[in-house]
């Protein structure tokens, strides 16, 4: 038996109604970087706390080299609500201390930044305390660091730097990393090995998240298993990494013509030609155009509108000893005079005017008593007119000045810092949110479905049991063109026919989550909102949801900062930075690219949507580059597409005269000389690299 630095020996464990390991020897060595994954429940934040010594097994032992350090990071922070965020984070360390290292001051301005040192932890967001405690653990020197979903509550642009500072925190060959997420790319990116959890046992695999996914495959094709449907599930997943994953393309860990072999017989992820005709005739043409769309946020009035971490670091910030942050993200504020006919219309409440809040709460409250004192309203109250007045309303602008076009079948994600305004953008989307500015068209056809982040909507249904919610719908629904009941669609939601009869209040936080996707397809909308839908779920969850998204036929907008899942179900990416949405043609990693040339000072490149029909050509023609360039197979026919798309787009502008086009300011002759130029430098491509 080979002597691990922390391992099991013949471990067993089980609980009241599940056994979670049965005999498992295991172990790291120095140098590890392991990833684990495996379903919710089947023992991965329990396999972290036996090699922490908070677990005890049934039989076998846990052993551990002298003298040897284990930090772990649970789901759950052990900070003091009564210590302050230096007492608990920093654990008394003075300012001097940790700025004057270089390593220590990155961790805390990435962690911290926005956080006043003097606040108390008890009067911190979820979000907060999460990376308070990742701050305290990530300031130690640790042999062995366990990490048990590190990138919850983190936004993109701070998970990457997690990525970079796990990656660069020990030498090679030295120290070793345990960690649990269902983030695949992060997995990909900093772990070098994987263990899968599942029926008691520990299987190891050589490489990261895209090596397993192969080797699971092969393992699952010699064995001949009868799992089908996950079998298939994994390869179909393989074949999208395989066919140039923008989200792990710079960095392949397995051998791809092998890859290739697996997954020959597979079709491609989804057809997106057949998916947007399907969704045209659900949808018709219009779907949700913004149009000059403004969204101001007065002073710190809405701030918990556009996210309530945002609202709780707005408080913290306002009192002293702030850290500096990493990476602060750029704000657009300003002013805009609104014409009403007084101060309860929604333009106003939406705003966070103070005096239009008061009268719509004052307003709620007359209408409330006049229903309990069974009085008509418009009997005893006078009718009052007033004249248009014209009120400013000024600070800050989550959009400013925003034209966006969505369309039926379009597969739209979304990215940006936390408190950027993206859970703002979906309420104006859907109609929930009056915009300051502007006007938001809705289609007639339009039926729309959110998956937000908060589980409200099924703790109405809490009493009932799942059975009972599922005869509310259609006996049967039409699912990858075949015949399919809620009850079967339960199940490939991975719900067993046994928890029909459990209640809605006694499924875990996971089970909630994939119930509620259930009911959103099952009301069958053609329009889908969803935000964060990773949330809660494992590895496994995600690539099943994404399968039944990739037969969706409607119109799909994703909020995400997992840039796998994002990149994975949607066609286009864009960003939410400044007000402005921000086409990304190559991806999140364009987004991360424009984060990076702000931290430098530098001007962002890109331009924003709604900036003229020759940006818009231009970046369609990047998105095919994008979603083709990385692989040398593909390299020619994505020269090919893009002079085609290119030619189209030319025929189209000058068919509108030549005029001078919305703001760009050139002319056609311009625009026929950057496409020659385009076409020209695409051609030059393809000859270098034949």
């Amino acid at each position: 038996m080979p002597t691990y630095d922390l391992g099991l020996e013949h471990v067993s464990l089980a609980f009241a109604t599940k056994n979670i390991f049965t005999d498992v020897t295991q172990g790291v060595f120095e140098g590890d970087r392991i990833g684990i994954v495996g379903k919710n429940g089947d023992g991965k934040s329990t396999l972290l706390h036996l090699f922490k010594g908070t677990q005890e097994p049934d039989s076998g032992r846990v052993t551990m080299r002298n003298g040897l350090t284990f930090g772990m990071l649970d789901q759950r922070d052990p900070l003091d609500d009564n210590a302050t965020v230096r007492e608990a984070a920093l654990e008394g360390r003075e300012d001097y201390e940790w700025a004057a290292e270089t390593k220590s001051r990155e961790i805390v301005e990435a962690l911290l930044g926005g956080i006043s040192l003097d606040a108390k932890i008890g009067s911190l967001s979820g979000g907060q305390r999460r990376r308070a405690d990742l701050a305290r653990l990530l300031l130690k020197d640790w042999d062995i660091l366990a990490l048990d979903e590190p990138t919850n509550h983190l936004d993109v642009v701070t998970i990457h730097w997690l990525a970079e500072h796990l990656k660069n925190r020990w030498p090679s060959g030295q120290g070793a990393l345990l960690l649990v997420t269902h983030d695949r790319w992060f997995l990909d990116e900093v772990c070098e090995s994987m263990w899968e959890v599942h029926d008691g046992v520990i299987d190891p695999f050589e490489g990261g998240y895209s090596a397993y996914m192969l080797q699971r495959v092969e393992r699952d094709r010699q064995a001949d298993v009868r799992e089908t449907k996950r079998r298939n599930l994994a390869r179909k997943e393989l074949a999208w990494l395989t066919r140039g994953a923008r989200a792990r393309s710079t960095k392949q860990k397995f051998h791809v013509k092998a890859a290739r072999e697996l997954i020959a017989d597979v079709p491609p992820v989804r057809n997106t030609l057949e998916l947007k005709q399907m969704a045209t005739s659900r949808l018709g043409k219009q779907v949700v155009d913004l149009i000059d769309v403004t969204q101001i946020f007065e002073h710190a009035q809405g701030e918990a509108d556009i996210d309530p971490d945002v609202a709780e670091m707005e408080a913290s910030a306002s009192r002293v000893d702030v850290v500096p942050a990493m990476y602060a993200e750029p704000q657009a504020h300003g002013s805009v005079e609104v014409a009403v006919d007084d101060l309860t219309d929604p333009r106003l409440v939406d705003a966070g005017v103070p005096e239009a809040r008061q009268a719509a709460q004052a307003a709620r409250q007359a209408e409330e008593e006049s229903h309990e004192s069974g009085d008509d309203a418009d009997e005893s109250t006078p009718e009052v007119t007033s004249a248009a007045q014209k009120v400013t309303v000024t600070g800050r602008k989550i959009l400013d000045d925003v034209t966006w076009l969505i369309g039926p079948g379009d597969r739209f994600g979304i990215v940006g810092a936390n408190g950027a305004g993206k859970s703002t953008l979906l309420k104006i989307l859907d109609g929930t949110i009056t915009p300051t500015a502007g006007h938001v068209n809705i289609g007639k056809t339009v039926k729309f479905a959110v998956l937000s982040q908060r589980l409200d909507e099924l703790e109405k249904l809490g009493k009932y049991k799942i059975k009972e919610v599922l005869s509310r719908y259609k006996p049967s629904y039409i699912v990858d063109g075949k015949e399919t009941t809620p009850g079967q669609m339960m199940e490939r939601l991975g719900f067993e026919s046994a928890q029909l009869m459990t209640p809605i209040k006694d499924l875990s936080g996971g089970q909630k989550r994939r119930m509620q996707l259930l009911l959103i397809l099952l009301d069958e909308p053609n329009v889908l909102i969803m935000d964060e839908p990773g949330n809660d779920l494992d590895t496994d969850m995600l690539a099943v949801m994404e399968d039944l998204l990739d037969t969706w036929p409607g119109t799909l907008i994703v909020v995400s900062h997992d840039r796998y899942l994002l990149e994975r179900v949607t066609d286009q990416q864009f960003a939410l930075i400044g007000g402005k949405i921000r086409h990304l043609p190559g991806g999140v990693q364009d987004y991360l690219d424009m984060t990076e040339a702000i931290k430098n000072g530098t001007e962002i490149s890109g331009v924003s949507v709604g900036d003229g029909p020759i940006d818009a050509a231009f970046l369609a023609i990047e998105q095919i580059i994008g979603h083709h360039y990385e692989l040398d197979d593909f390299q020619i026919k994505a020269v090919t597409e893009g002079r085609e798309a290119m030619g189209h787009a030319l025929v189209k502008l000058r068919s509108s005269t030549g005029k001078l086009y919305s703001g760009t300011g050139i002319s056609t002759d311009i625009i026929g000389a950057s496409i020659r130029a385009y076409v020209s430098a695409l051609n030059k491509i393809a000859y270098e690299e034949g």
